[in-house]
């Protein structure tokens, strides 16, 4: 397979050194607008497959060029979701396979935003999907962790372990700590902002898709292998607009454990303005985007691993009929330690555990593992290869615990 990997950030220089160590991928090409970016992320796998490309992640065209020169036969988008269309229509338009790990952006909706959706995540490229179908090719959407592995277990618990879904309910907790700063996000702040503000969205079978408050209903969830209890909220996330659309479900929930601190932060950058996308106008006629100025203001997530410790836990909780007869409740979950990944490595755990799902995605696709046409969700497609591959050459494994 020839790859594009486009965005050299944390998680697009991750997926580099992921894949540098898979012999399925003949040449790996990563662009990035900041070029000097590319050639660090290249010359730290150090392997003649790999080259550096300057691209504008906005311009369509320049990505089709650059898909045509380098005969390129599938596309990682590791970009902020902001450049997801021009990457998905350049993909389509040349006719290689898509892949990406946050989907096309949601609007609210414009009078009732904490109760009705307005254009959902995701919906910009399902309305493209029949020409994706024509096409042949795939566009998977969603293939990180979270939204990616998430949704590879509710494929997982549907086939094997449930009757029935009462509810499929993602959770997500950590205990990393990064040593020297007061606030330091592990991931993105462009993208946190776009999730924990925007309306969270729940599926409920008699109601379809709906929305509420931006941090609502907390619970404290117990993390395993260490992390512990966790208060998590309700915030906007793609599983919940990706699982029902292929596994029989009654409810999907997205709740991520942020901390009171995070929270506040957030809530104050909304109060000031500062999560607007729009750009103002400085004294001097400089135009700036407030969201692009906090995100240059804080450390880059991607140089956090040497300061950081702690774990990071992505799963599912699955309730319902299990396939005995009898209720059940089990959490499926994979968790990363900073001080193994950054051994093994040199990525930070959540860039990592982020970048790590659509490598082995694109393996299982080269290698005809997972095949199909049209813009699919990870959930529409079988699980079992995808965490043998996961666990095994990958030696990322992971695991079920019940709860009670």
């Amino acid at each position: 397979m020839r790859l594009l990997i486009l965005g050299a950030g944390g998680v697009g220089s991750a997926a580099a050194r992921i894949a540098a160590r898979r012999r399925v991928f003949s040449r790996v090409v990563i662009a990035d607008f900041d070029v000097a970016r590319a050639k660090r992320a290249v010359a730290e796998v150090d392997d003649a497959r790999f080259a550096a490309a300057w691209l504008d992640a906005s311009e369509q065209s320049a990505i089709e060029r650059l898909l045509a020169d380098e005969h390129i036969d599938a596309v990682l988008g590791a970009t902020d979701p902001r450049f997801t269309m021009p990457i998905f229509r350049a993909a389509l338009a040349k006719n290689v396979h898509y892949l990406d790990m946050a989907m096309s952006l949601s609007q609210p909706h414009p009078s009732d935003p904490y109760n009705l959706t307005g254009v959902k995540l995701g919906d910009e490229q399902f309305a493209l999907a029949d020409e994706w179908t024509a096409s042949g090719k795939l566009a998977l959407v969603g293939m990180g962790v979270e939204p990616g592995l998430a949704d590879v277990f509710a494929r997982y618990a549907a086939d094997h372990l449930f009757d029935s879904i009462e509810e499929a309910g993602v959770r997500d907790g950590a205990n990393l700590e990064v040593a020297g700063y007061e606030f330091a996000p592990s991931f993105s702040i462009w993208t946190t902002i776009e999730e924990c503000l925007n309306p969270p969205v729940i599926y409920e079978r008699d109601r379809g898709w709906f929305t509420t408050e931006p941090f609502s209903e907390p619970e404290v969830f117990d993390f395993p292998e260490g992390i512990g209890p966790v208060e998590c909220v309700n915030v906007e996330h793609e599983e919940v607009l990706l699982i029902p659309r292929w596994v029989d479900v009654d409810r999907v929930t997205f709740k991520y454990g942020l901390g009171e601190e995070f929270i506040d932060v957030l809530k104050t950058l909304h109060k000031l303005g500062l999560d607007r996308t729009e750009k103002v106008r400085l004294p001097g006629g400089v135009e700036v985007s407030p969201r692009d100025v906090v995100a240059a203001s804080l450390p880059d997530p991607a140089t956090l691993g040497d300061r950081m410790t702690g774990k990071t836990c992505a799963g599912l909780w699955v309730r319902g009929t299990g396939t005995d007869g009898r209720p059940r409740s089990t959490y499926l979950y994979h968790v990363v330690d900073n001080e193994w990944s950054m051994r093994e490595y040199g990525s930070q755990a959540v860039v990592w555990q982020t970048a790590v799902n659509p490598v082995v995605a694109l393996e299982l696709i080269a290698e005809k593992a997972w095949t199909g046409s049209g813009v699919l969700g990870p959930e529409a497609l079988p699980a079992d290869p995808f965490l043998e591959l996961l666990a095994g050459e990958y030696a990322s494994p992971w695991g079920m615990k019940e709860v009670g």
